[in-house]
């Protein structure tokens, strides 16, 4: 094992501002739902120009009832991403409908836009796109699609919290867009999500399904109209956010210049180390759109003699985390055993089977990343075919 400190693939990020307005809510008596969520909802609300916000207590359950907001149900189906954490199905499954999987841009790892067409049947009733690592579809023509086929959009932005779309943020414009503020996220409150809406409407709906359906009617009465669950985020949570948000550009500028470190590095070390002719995929160099959530690469397993859990386990014994996001949904044995085939989206197959993701956060130093970079070119360089 290495000597090194331990670099994990992340870290979540909490100054000591933060640490102390927890302490504040623990002390006030009122830790549950109440105003320190109201005042964090407003804050996000203003964040997004003032589209209503509704928080709740994981991304998963956002997503939930954006399906629900948007009145999918049984006999629906609902176009989506193969490779995402498996969260993404797993909703649209639980109202009841079904997931339909479409294969993925290789460049952009994103769902593949220009083969949804092919996809749409008279049971489609919406489109979930996923943006990996942070970086969005391509939201002229999504939204476009959406257009054309009458189909509602929930927008599965757990990881893209902070990036944007020619200079708009994602979730400041479109139909449903649906955060997760889960501890690794970019903005975080340790658990917890949020979720877009169109209108007032909506935001009423969402509220009485986040909390049991309840409606309260003046200081001593209720009624419950709907079933709903019991999704609802806590103040703790809420004070953490409001603190994270403030901290947002700061931590945005840090992983900006860590991604630019990551490619500077790669071609540096790949063209030193004679392997500029293994197809190693990095991400879409993009510095404009995306909030670098993640820094993944595609490794080139077809000119290796090691899989990807051995290059893993050997980064680990050198102080280094890696993490893998995603394997196709459609390998899992959920999906299998419904009958969804992997030979039906090749592309995701491979990459699902070759991602790897490297460390990046803020608390991340410079030298961190030649560490990281330096170990991973020297591991492909051992195990290379000749």
């Amino acid at each position: 094992m290495s000597a090194l400190p331990f670099i994990p693939f992340t870290r979540p990020s909490f100054n000591q501002e933060t640490i102390d307005a927890v302490g504040e809510v623990l002390r006030s008596g009122w830790v549950t739902s109440g105003p320190k969520l109201a005042e964090f909802e407003a804050t996000l609300s203003d964040y997004f120009g003032g589209r209503p916000v509704r928080c709740f207590a994981n991304g998963t359950a956002t997503m939930k009832i954006a399906l629900q907001v948007a009145g999918i149900g049984p006999g629906d189906e609902v176009i989506t991403t193969p490779i995402s954490w498996v969260a993404t199905s797993n909703v649209i499954l639980g109202v009841g409908a079904k997931p339909i999987f479409v294969d993925i841009d290789p460049r952009t790892r994103n769902l593949d836009l220009s083969k949804i067409a092919a996809a749409v049947t008279p049971q489609t009733k919406a489109i979930m796109p996923v943006y990996l690592a942070g970086l969005p579809v391509n939201m002229d023509e999504l939204y476009a699609i959406a257009k054309q086929f009458n189909l509602r959009v929930i927008e599965d932005a757990a990881q893209a919290f902070g990036s944007q779309w020619n200079d708009k943020k994602i979730g400041a414009f479109g139909d449903l867009v649906s955060f997760s503020f889960q501890a690794n996220k970019n903005l975080s409150t340790v658990e917890g999500g949020c979720l877009v809406l169109n209108n007032e409407k909506e935001a009423l709906l969402a509220e009485k399904l986040r909390l049991q359906g309840l409606t309260r009617q003046g200081m001593d009465g209720m009624d419950v109209e709907i079933l709903g669950g019991k999704d609802n985020l806590t103040d703790l949570n809420a004070a953490i956010g409001l603190h994270q948000l403030k901290q947002l550009p700061s931590y945005q500028i840090r992983r900006t210049n860590l991604a630019r470190q990551y490619f500077d590095a790669f071609r540096a070390k790949l063209k030193s180390a004679g392997l500029e002719h293994l197809q190693l995929e990095l991400p879409v160099e993009n510095f404009t759109d995306t909030n670098w959530h993640m820094f993944q690469v595609v490794l080139p397993l077809e000119q290796l003699n090691v899989d990807r859990a051995q290059v893993m386990t050997e980064l680990k014994e050198l102080g280094i985390g890696t993490g893998v996001h995603y394997p196709a949904i459609t390998g899992f044995s959920l999906y299998k055993n419904l009958g969804y085939q992997a030979s039906d989206t090749p592309v995701a197959q491979r990459i699902g089977r070759s991602i790897l993701t490297l460390p990046l956060f803020p608390g991340m130093a410079d030298e961190d990343i030649g560490r990281v970079v330096e170990a991973l070119v020297n591991i492909l360089q051992q195990h290379a075919k000749k």
